[in-house]
């Protein structure tokens, strides 16, 4: 009988662990497996439990629905998962279609800021890497060509110096679109946003008079549930280990009392 009325305090318990534990959802999906994992990584740096499904599309990830709020921060934070992005190959696939010469100028323009992004992107402390272009051109006959210009936006994590990047990046990009490598400095903007630090970002839980984080009040509620489930194990040690306790505890249950009134 006492182990009966032991498995009524233990199984409410873990239905509440189970159930907290299997609660999850979806945060990113058709993912390739290495953006999968980076995700993963920079989930786990911060005590997000999260998990992978392989889908017919690609790898989804999942978090705690508790940790959705905090997971998309984190991950916004570093510019994860990073955006994929289209080559020069890719933009002029031949297909058997002919394009017009505005159109061909359109998907050039388009491949160019793709690759310099890409190579931008590659960049130690880069977070997000944009590139617009503007290629030489003549608005009607008889007047003079406009210079070719670009402007590049560089998010950048807090340990990255933008002025010590900067020229190396105009250069490059300079380098890199006809017609700008003896234009004017001033057709060639670089501006660099430093990202928000997550830390500063995290949800803090008040408790009356006290507030700490959510990941603080997580690790206490785990730590509440672990020793409810040592002082339940140890009561049902002691019945074990007291034939005498164990006899009077049952007939209080068979006969409908409570254990606690028991009479010393």
């Amino acid at each position: 009988m006492y182990c009966k009325a032991l498995g009524w305090l233990v199984i409410p318990l873990l239905v509440v662990l189970l159930a907290a534990c299997g609660d999850r959802m979806e945060l990113h999906r058709a993912l390739s497996e290495q953006d999968a994992n980076e995700v993963l990584a920079e989930l786990a740096s911060k005590h997000i439990d999260a998990q992978k499904r392989l889908d017919k599309t690609g790898v989804s990830v999942l978090v705690p629905t508790q940790d959705i709020s905090r997971a998309v921060r984190a991950l916004e934070a570093v510019g994860l998962p990073r955006q994929s992005r289209s080559s020069l190959g890719d933009v002029f696939r031949k297909e058997g279609v002919i394009s017009s010469p505005l159109e061909e100028r359109a998907r050039y323009i388009y491949a160019l800021s793709q690759e310099l992004e890409q190579t931008l992107s590659q960049i130690d402390g880069v977070i997000v890497a944009r590139v617009h272009v503007v290629l030489p051109e003549r608005i009607a006959p008889g007047e003079p060509v406009q210079p070719a210009s670009a402007a590049v936006f560089i998010k950048h994590s807090a340990d990255f110096d933008p002025d010590s990047v900067r020229p190396r990046i105009q250069r490059m990009v300079a380098s890199s679109i006809p017609g700008m490598a003896n234009a004017n400095q001033q057709k060639l903007a670089v501006v660099f946003v430093p990202a928000q630090n997550f830390k500063e970002l995290e949800d803090n839980v008040a408790l009356g008079p006290f507030t700490m984080t959510r990941e603080r009040l997580e690790f206490w509620q785990w730590i509440a549930a672990i020793c409810a489930i040592g002082v339940l194990l140890l009561f049902a040690g002691l019945l074990a280990l007291n034939p005498a306790w164990r006899q009077r505890l049952a007939g209080r249950v068979k006969s409908g009392a409570s254990p606690a009134s028991d009479p010393q």
